[in-house]
């Protein structure tokens, strides 16, 4: 937390110097710097995964980890941008093997590879904006896009990331996705609080730019009268926890995909119920269960073409990890999906 109000400080201090005394041009030519050799460490990653997935052969699609630990746009705490390295270290904990529920080996590069985290931490230190942020995530995941058979898995962060990465997927594809989306809350605010970038708005700006024919939001059980007009403003399906008795057959045999460009999966940690993941900026009791969500993803009939596990607070994983191994065990299966 220390480390976090530092970094805040001194970007706060570099954007009011940016205002009064950096020239402009001298400013966006070391952003500019900054983002290139960013973007060239993900591009460089990729390529080798990528080469190394393509000699090994036999594999259609291949999932990729690729870590977005931004945390700024949360309305609440910013503990998910410490979560990428703890999830990668649940994944390959020793105290469980490294085999997915179906029998598929995580350790064959062919299944599951990892090109590393966006480093915004170091772009936002240098007073790069929300919308250039953005961008630069939307570009890295296009980078492992284009190292085919690689598909995109992505470690949040706050659920603001979900916007880029979707945005990013559906424009690589060349056409709009269906959205299967796992929360305990719509994320769907037009702007909360003033941010069209916080972690609430993400799927009201999914939405706008035409991103998803559908959207399917399993879990909900905190929504406004604002998540509820603009869901149906959107055409959004929100599958809410109190009618789950009475929606769980349909959704357990989900087929989602057919006409456009594939699925994409985003699991909020904070859709399960806080006794099964506690560590959450957002605890929200009378969630999912961890086998509620599997045996919906396990029966899912689509082409998984990227996905996306958000909003784990390791800051507040305080029951030995527990919340973190859950995030990995998601990641597993999701890895599972994917990969063919």
């Amino acid at each position: 937390m220390v480390v976090s109000k530092i970094w805040r400080r001194g970007v706060h201090y570099l954007q009011k110097r940016n205002a009064t005394s950096v020239p402009s041009d001298l400013l966006e030519k070391g952003q500019n710097r900054v983002i290139d050799a960013s973007l060239t460490l993900i591009r460089e990653r990729a390529k080798l995964k990528g080469e190394l997935v393509r000699a090994l052969g036999g594999s259609v699609a291949s999932a990729s980890l690729l870590g977005v630990p931004i945390g700024h746009n949360s309305s609440f705490l910013q503990g998910p941008a410490f979560a990428p390295p703890r999830i990668r270290e649940a994944i390959w904990c020793g105290s469980t093997n490294s085999a997915t529920e179906e029998g598929k080996e995580l350790k064959d590069p062919r299944v599951l590879t990892d090109v590393g985290d966006v480093p915004v931490q170091e772009i936002r230190d240098c007073g790069v904006s929300d919308d250039r942020l953005m961008s630069v995530v939307s570009e890295s995941v296009k980078l492992v896009m284009e190292e085919a058979p690689l598909r995109p898995l992505v470690l949040g962060g706050d659920h603001s990331i979900s916007f880029p990465v979707v945005r990013a997927v559906s424009e690589k594809l060349g056409g709009p996705v269906d959205i299967l989306h796992f929360d305990a809350h719509p994320d769907i605010y037009h702007a909360f609080e003033g941010n069209k970038y916080s972690h609430a708005s993400s799927f009201a700006r999914i939405m706008e730019g035409g991103y998803a024919r559908r959207l399917l939001q399993v879990g909900i059980r905190s929504i406004t009268s604002e998540g509820r007009e603009q869901g149906k403003k959107f055409g959004v399906e929100q599958y809410e926890m109190r009618t789950f008795s009475r929606d769980r057959h349909f959704l357990e045999n989900l087929k989602l995909g057919e006409g456009v460009k594939g699925v994409y999966i985003s699991i909020d940690v904070d859709s399960l119920d806080p006794a099964f993941a506690p560590g959450v900026s957002h605890i929200e009791p009378g969630g999912l269960s961890f086998r509620d969500i599997l045996n919906i993803l396990h029966n899912l009939k689509g082409d998984v073409v990227g996905a996306d596990v958000v909003e784990f607070n390791p800051q507040r994983d305080t029951v030995d990890g527990m919340t973190a191994m859950v995030a990995a065990k998601l990641v597993r299966e999701l890895t599972a999906k994917i990969s063919k």
